[in-house]
């Protein structure tokens, strides 16, 4: 039992370091799609974006402020990158890095988006950046298939968070 709680330690440090260091996780459709549509308190905001997307990185810092603008809300940002697995680790953490991104980090590991592109919304076209925002019910608020400025981002957010 020793060892079991040991290696549960050991888990959640790696975990945390790997965050730390502006680390990702791949991750397929389906597990996103039942994670974001699964109710919590917690009204989640889930940006579409990739490295080689100029107006995606230009609107990342308004996402990374998210939580200072509004703290103590129950508000959570999860950038989901477009980019190819294959560049997890050479291109996307690297960058993550150099930008000093803390926001959860997924990596959408699937070989086709249109598979999964109009389960996300029927109205996206699969163009980035898009934002998806998603209520505590796991209902969808909205999908936003436009860059923000930091303004437009967080009076959009203001009455969803009060």
């Amino acid at each position: 039992m020793k060892i079991k709680k040991v290696i549960i330690a050991c888990g959640i440090i790696v975990l945390s370091l790997l965050k730390l260091s502006g680390q990702t996780q791949a991750i397929k459709f389906v597990d996103a799609e039942k994670y974001w549509k699964t109710p919590k308190d917690t009204v989640l905001v889930i940006n579409f974006w990739a490295t080689w997307c100029k107006p995606c990185i230009e609107e990342l810092p308004c996402f990374e402020k998210i939580n200072s603008r509004f703290p103590n809300k129950k508000i959570k940002v999860i950038l989901v990158s477009q980019d190819y697995a294959s560049d997890m680790d050479t291109r996307v953490n690297p960058f993550l890095k150099k930008k000093g991104i803390m926001s959860e980090v997924w990596l959408m590991n699937e070989k086709d988006p249109n598979t999964w592109i109009d389960r996300v919304s029927p109205g996206w076209s699969g163009a980035i950046p898009a934002t998806l925002i998603v209520l505590p019910n796991g209902s969808y608020e909205g999908l936003y298939e436009t860059s923000f400025t930091c303004e437009e981002l967080y009076l959009l957010l203001e009455p969803l968070v009060e």
